[in-house]
């Protein structure tokens, strides 16, 4: 814990008092090459954190890609982010909360109100632009988090606005891109179910006690597995290939909680 204190005020803090006024500076502006900082920012907080993470497959760039990910813990995004340049869609409500909120703003963060229908089709027009501009759009698409031993069902909702949003911006299709995040690893030894409450989002804990229990339960292995990208056309069935999606999220979450072998490219 000690270590971690140091490389916090010693590497974060620094980080910190540079990069985040320049970010807003980039984004104030608008200039390319916004998702640097970020990116940067992500592999920090993930040797902060005791995350290895190890990269299956390869993003998708320069073309207008939805990511649809399984969800098990706040660290996905740190996860995700460090090894792919994408941004993310998160509920209305992570927008108020210290510290998160600010830095999910800084990475231009979607934020999504599921209660007001208004504010769910601006949010998709964003994804839509984001996308037709060559950018990859993270969804975590069970719309909820789990323990990482299975996945739950994806919700095809989303990705069908999005489908119509990039139709009326002028994209012939989308890229729809399997991703699976599985947590291996605790400490050099596979992961049992019980410790998987150090892990994951526990709703029942308060946001301190989650985060408490990131920071105290060590090294952790995690994989960021992308699967092969598939077209999301005009007149295609967004719920089949949502479907084939978790299908493919599911199999290799299977897979890599079962010990299968990865290939490290990161």
């Amino acid at each position: 814990m000690i270590r971690r204190i140091l490389f916090f005020l010693f590497v974060m803090v620094p980080f910190f008092i540079v990069a985040v006024p320049l970010q807003w500076l980039i984004i104030l502006l608008r200039l390319p090459s916004w998702n640097a900082i970020p990116r940067i920012f992500h592999r920090l907080s993930a040797h902060f954190l005791g995350l290895k993470v190890t990269l299956i497959g390869k993003p998708e760039t320069g073309k207008a890609t939805l990511v649809v990910a399984n969800h098990i813990s706040w660290t996905d995004i740190i996860a995700i982010g460090s090894v792919a340049d994408v941004t993310f869609v998160a509920r209305e409500e992570l927008k108020s909360r210290p510290f998160v909120g600010f830095f999910s703003r800084m990475q231009k963060t979607i934020y999504v109100d599921s209660s007001k229908k208004t504010a769910a089709k601006n949010a998709t027009s964003e994804m839509a632009r984001r996308m037709v501009d060559g950018g990859a759009v993270c969804l975590f698409a069970e719309g909820r988090s789990d323990v990482g031993t299975h996945v739950l069902p994806f919700r095809s909702g989303l990705v069908a606005a999005a489908q119509t949003a990039l139709i009326d911006a002028g994209a012939k299709y989308v890229s729809i891109q399997p991703v699976t995040i599985a947590y291996t690893h605790l400490q050099g030894l596979p992961i049992t179910r019980p410790e998987r409450a150090l892990i994951c989002w526990i709703k029942a804990k308060s946001i301190g006690e989650n985060i408490w229990d990131i920071l105290m339960s060590g090294t952790k292995n995690v994989t960021v597995s992308f699967g092969e990208p598939m077209p999301l056309a005009e007149g295609s069935n967004r719920k089949a290939i949502t479907q084939q999606a978790e299908n493919e999220v599911r199999r290799m979450l299977v897979a890599l909680n079962r010990g299968g072998k990865t290939l490290e490219n990161a």
